[in-house]
Order: C-alpha cells, then structure tokens, then sequence
C-alpha cells in the first residue's frame, strides 16, 4: 500500500515528497516532527544499497521483479533497523498505550519515482489501514516498529461472484484467505506479487507501528493503478466443489467473499516531510 492512496500528486518525474496533507493537530505533529530527524553523516548504507536494487529491479508498469531480485530486496529489508530511517523506538509516539487524540495514519515518502516508491507508515495503536488492494504492484513491507496483525487475501481464479452461485445478483467476489496473523519486528518481510502472496490485506495496529514499504510501481490513477477498498463477509460452506477448482486444495484453507466499498471513513492518511537519512 502507497502513499498516493490518499495522495493527488501528479505522478511523472523524480521527486521526494516533503509537505504536510492537513492540519493534524499540534500535539501530534510535534510528536511527529520530532522522530525523523537526518543524522549527521547524511546517507544510510542500508538505504543506499536498497535505493540502488529497486533501482535495478523496477522496469515499470507490467512487469514482476524476478525471484533473484525479490530475494535480494528481502535480504537488505531484513536487516533494516528503525534507525536506518531516522526512527527511534524510545519516542513518545511509539510508547504502548500511549493516547493519539486523531487516530489517522500518518505517511512519509522517502522517494518516488515512476518505477517504485519508498516510504513509511505510522500507525497508532488500534489504527487501521484498511483491507485494500495493490493493482499490478508488487509490494515488500518490513515492519521496523511495533506489534502488528496482517490479514490477506488473493482473488480466486477463475473469477467467482456469489450471482455465480446464486441465482440473485451480488457484488461479492471470491477470494482466499492468505494470511491472518500477528508480525512482530523479528518476522521476515512479507511481499504480495499483482495477483498472489496476499495483493489485497489490512494492518491493524496492535502497539504504535512503523512499516516500510516498497512499491514498484507506485500507486496511479492516470494508469490504471487506483486503489480499491473491500469488506470481507464469512464464507460459511466450502466452495471447492461449486467453482470447478482444478488444483488440489488443502483443507484448512480459508475464503471468504470481498464487497468493493467506497473508502472507509476517516481512512484517509496525513503527510508528513521525511527528514531521516537520504538513500543517494
């Protein structure tokens, strides 16, 4: 998930986004201001070297990165630490149990370009980003800071509507569930592919979170790349037998039918400028 989600920038040349959406209360945007701040050395080696593999990796539209160049990817974001972005866990923000008056996502864009994104997302406790998708993105999320519950989903394929099923009309489609659990910062970095590894998920907050993200390519309406929003509903019987599957599929395994909503009420995020270490 990307910044542009709630962003209207026009997307095209290089930049780093430095500016601040909407007004988001004094209190919190002291706290905010404060936890990204340029080291003096300047540049983070970590964050050279990812700069420079997404840069490698990212072709553009329509294409997926190889395996080599996802493992590559994995390997530097396993390893990053908060502070290779400027954060440090011992600020108020992140302390459990510590009270946000607005309860809204805040973003920071590290870079942008056409072919990928960097960038940062902090989540206060109980916040939500909601179950959304990433049209033909391939997307590699590090959690640096906090405790935090990931549920994913993918399409099933063919495509399976519930007005298949039944003879009523219905704006419920079928998808399966990919993951439904707890990510703490130990756990790898987790990657959704256009169409596998969980494309469409939500991140609930359990302690204050900061997650990176890398998008290839970024969020764009212009392109076909808008973000949508759903709303799961139990899928009460199986559903192997009535979509025709012809792979072999593992009892334990979970679906459930997405409704396509409009975007969730106070969802939309608040920017901020990134004043941590520069990846060039």
């Amino acid at each position: 998930m990307e910044t542009s989600m709630v962003d209207r920038e026009r997307v095209g040349r290089v930049n780093k986004v430095g500016y601040v959406r909407r007004d988001i209360g004094k209190k919190k945007k002291q706290q905010l201001a404060r936890r990204v701040r340029r080291p003096e050395l300047g540049a983070s080696n970590t964050l050279r070297q990812l700069f420079h593999s997404c840069t490698e990796t990212f072709k553009g539209p329509d294409t997926v990165p190889s395996p080599q160049d996802v493992q590559r990817l994995r390997h530097i974001l396993d390893n990053m630490k908060a502070e290779d972005v400027g954060l440090n866990r011992d600020l108020q923000f992140f302390k459990p149990g510590n009270i946000i008056e607005n309860q809204r996502v805040t973003y920071t864009t590290v870079f942008k370009c056409d072919n990928f994104s960097l960038c940062i997302f902090f989540i206060p406790e109980g916040g939500i980003i909601p179950l959304h998708n990433h049209p033909g993105m391939t997307v590699l999320s590090k959690l640096l800071i906090g405790l935090m519950h990931i549920k994913s989903y993918d399409w099933v394929e063919p495509e399976v509507s519930k007005d298949n099923l039944l003879e009523q009309p219905s704006q419920l489609r079928l998808a399966k569930l990919k993951a439904d659990k707890m990510y703490t910062t130990s756990c790898d970095t987790s990657v959704l592919y256009p169409t596998t590894g969980g494309n469409i998920h939500e991140f609930s907050a359990i302690t204050p979170c900061a997650v990176f993200d890398v998008i290839g390519p970024p969020y764009s309406k212009k392109d076909d790349r808008d973000c949508s929003y759903y709303k799961d509903h139990p899928c009460t019987s199986s559903p192997k037998e009535r979509i025709g599957e012809v792979k072999e599929e593992n009892e334990k395994d979970s679906y459930a039918w997405l409704e396509e909503i409009e975007m969730p009420e106070n969802s939309e995020m608040d920017g901020i400028e990134y004043l941590g270490p520069t990846p060039f």
